[in-house]
């Protein structure tokens, strides 16, 4: 059996090394490093694939979300609504741009944002909402988008860790994940769906006014060259980088199946076992399985970790620490405000390793190890 990897990168590139190799050597050859065609070319082909009329390709994930509240001419101390349970740079940039970062607690299933918890933290101040697509589902976009209407708020959506997901709305329109709100925001480091080597990121949207300033604020704010009409930042994606996803964007929907194949067997394994909680499908979401995410049931969680460890199979907690109890983030919490469900998870969930290339030895080998900690 291959040794196990929570991420396999290098089995993943040997299976596309040709294409890769040829990109990056095309690139190389033209020397057009900044900006160069290949660039505008991964950012036609995603906007085809994502049915999204712009793509604004940047240098990270965390630059996006921050470029597309930028944007939106918010002013200092404007209140901006986001989950607890996730990854910093959701909330970094609300507070690094002087804004207030609202803390709403998840669902307990799908780990996204609670609808009804928005609801009731909208105040005059409230001026954007961040639902973040966790591991690989939508939030509820089609409550979230309504709620926004009523209330004239912005929505930037977090698809760094679904992109590719589809949300169906209960009309029959089925939209990609990204572009449902008046920003997407999605990150293109190494590990995630669609990753390339090294930073990137891109933002999307269907507002030619809005892609208009977002492609001036990535370049220094620049319409015209030494000519800034806003306040912008230095955040390119590089031409080498384009080049690897424009290969990588041919084969996303492959590496979404695998991934989705690879939690049916986890699933099947996993169903029946009362100590363990599997992933619960959103209707209104397809999975594409960024991570493989549990809830250990009255069982200690570390030490299925450490076992697992021993067995050489890698596994994670995603996230030990929700954002309201982290240092930097407490002044934002006010006296009595308490977050119970994004606590519970930041000490019951784990997340096995998924990825593009994992094979039934490996997964046969994980699941019964698993099961063998759990029964013994």
């Amino acid at each position: 059996m291959k040794p196990i990897k929570m991420v396999d990168l290098q089995t993943q590139y040997q299976n596309i090394k040709t294409q890769i190799d040829s990109a990056i050597q095309q690139v190389i050859d033209s020397t057009a490093f900044i900006n160069g065609p290949v660039v505008n070319d991964f950012k036609q082909d995603l906007e085809k694939y994502l049915n999204v009329k712009h793509v604004i390709p940047c240098a990270n994930g965390t630059d996006a979300l921050q470029i597309a509240l930028m944007s939106l001419d918010l002013k200092p101390g404007d209140e901006v609504i986001t989950p607890t349970f996730t990854f910093i740079s959701t909330v970094e940039v609300v507070a690094l741009l002087g804004l207030k970062p609202v803390f709403a607690d998840v669902n307990p299933d799908t780990f996204n944002i609670n609808v009804d918890d928005i609801k009731k933290l909208i105040t005059k101040n409230t001026k954007a909402i961040i639902p973040v697509h966790l591991f690989g589902q939508c939030a509820d976009m089609e409550e979230i988008m309504s709620i926004a209407k009523e209330n004239n708020i912005y929505v930037i959506e977090d698809n760094a860790q679904a992109i590719g997901a589809d949300f169906f709305f209960s009309n029959g329109k089925i939209s990609k994940s990204g572009t449902i709100g008046d920003i997407g925001c999605t990150s293109f480091f190494p590990s995630k769906n669609l990753g390339c080597y090294g930073d990137g990121g891109a933002l999307f949207t269907n507002s030619d006014a809005l892609a208009e300033k977002l492609s001036y604020i990535v370049n220094h704010g620049m319409k015209k060259r030494y000519y800034h009409d806003y306040i912008g930042v230095n955040s390119r994606l590089d031409t080498l980088q384009a080049a690897i996803l424009k290969v990588k964007l041919q084969y996303l929907d492959n590496y979404i199946a695998a991934r989705q194949k690879a939690a049916a067997f986890y699933d099947k394994a996993f169903a029946s076992e009362p100590k363990l909680k599997i992933p619960m499908r959103f209707a209104k979401s397809s999975h594409v399985f960024h991570q493989y995410t549990l809830q250990a049931v009255d069982f200690p969680r570390n030490e299925l970790l450490n076992f697992l460890k021993e067995k050489q199979i890698p596994a994670m907690i995603y996230y030990p620490v929700p954002i309201h109890l982290q240092k930097a983030y407490q002044h934002y919490v006010k006296a009595g405000e308490n977050y119970p469900i994004s606590e519970h998870l930041s000490k019951v969930v784990f997340s096995l390793p998924m990825h593009t290339e994992l094979d039934e030895e490996q997964l046969e080998y994980i699941t019964r190890s698993v099961l063998e900690f759990i029964n013994k």
